[in-house]
């Protein structure tokens, strides 16, 4: 397996957990750690694609909810108010390093095969011109995943990794990586540093949805490997709470679980 720090094209996930306090507003502190790490990776030769959750949660601090809406509707309205902020955000951050940002809205439509290559032409431009594309599902209008609850941004994290050809996918989650069992149960659960081929029972020890404001747990994590490593892309699972270990990570440090193809 090559080296962590060999690896140029990375896709960074963060799940809303790493970027909301458990009231649902914006962790300041952390958002400004994990965006000075990602700069400093692109500056120090990465190419940095982040898929981020959070625009849910966002809005719902925006328009003062502290319950996550039940309906539809109402989980648009927070996606459409909330990205706003997630972007606001993030251009307000990196633009302190001098790097700039770009918008990439997806639904499952435009990722099939007629559409596709519009998403590689305009990731490859975007990269190949030193941008860090910050990718979300667009909930305002594709509400799949806003009706099923089933964590899709994972999926669409491994998708991604797979349309910008990356060396590398890092789900940054509210878990240090995947344990030999549920470590909010047993005391004496143990990381796994490395998984292979994912078997049934590595399905087995995934287990259910996270945080209240997030909506994926780590049967949708391995689900994301699984579609990463159908293209050969390698998987490290990571606590996001510290965004600086990805600087261990990228000096070939353990950290979290690594996923890696076989």
């Amino acid at each position: 397996m090559r080296k962590i720090s060999e690896r140029k094209r990375v896709v960074v996930k963060v799940g809303t957990s790493t970027l909301t306090h458990r009231t649902g507003r914006l962790n300041i502190r952390r958002v400004e750690n994990l965006v000075k790490t990602l700069a400093d990776l692109q500056n120090a030769g990465h190419e940095i694609v982040l898929v981020s959750s959070g625009a849910i949660a966002l809005g719902m601090g925006k328009l003062g909810m502290t319950k996550r809406p039940q309906d539809t509707p109402g989980k648009q309205a927070c996606a459409a108010v909330g990205q706003c902020e997630l972007m606001y955000m993030y251009d307000k951050f990196f633009a302190e390093y001098s790097i700039v940002v770009a918008q990439v809205l997806l639904t499952k439509y435009v990722l099939l095969e007629d559409r596709r290559q519009h998403v590689v032409n305009s990731m490859e431009r975007l990269l190949s011109q030193g941008v860090i594309p910050i990718v979300n599902e667009n909930d305002t209008v594709a509400i799949d995943e806003l009706e099923l609850e089933v964590g899709e941004n994972d999926s669409l994290a491994a998708n991604v990794a797979t349309i910008a050809n990356a060396d590398l996918l890092v789900i940054m989650s509210d878990i240090d990586g995947l344990y030999d069992k549920d470590p909010h149960v047993h005391e004496d659960a143990r990381l796994i540093p490395e998984v292979g081929k994912i078997t049934d029972d590595i399905r087995d020890l995934a287990g259910g949805a996270g945080s209240a404001l997030g909506t994926g747990g780590m049967a949708t994590k391995i689900k994301a490997v699984e579609i990463a490593h159908a293209a050969d892309i390698d998987v490290v699972l990571m606590n996001g709470k510290n965004p600086r270990k990805l600087y261990d990570l990228f000096e070939d440090k353990p950290v979290g679980t690594i996923f890696a193809k076989q």
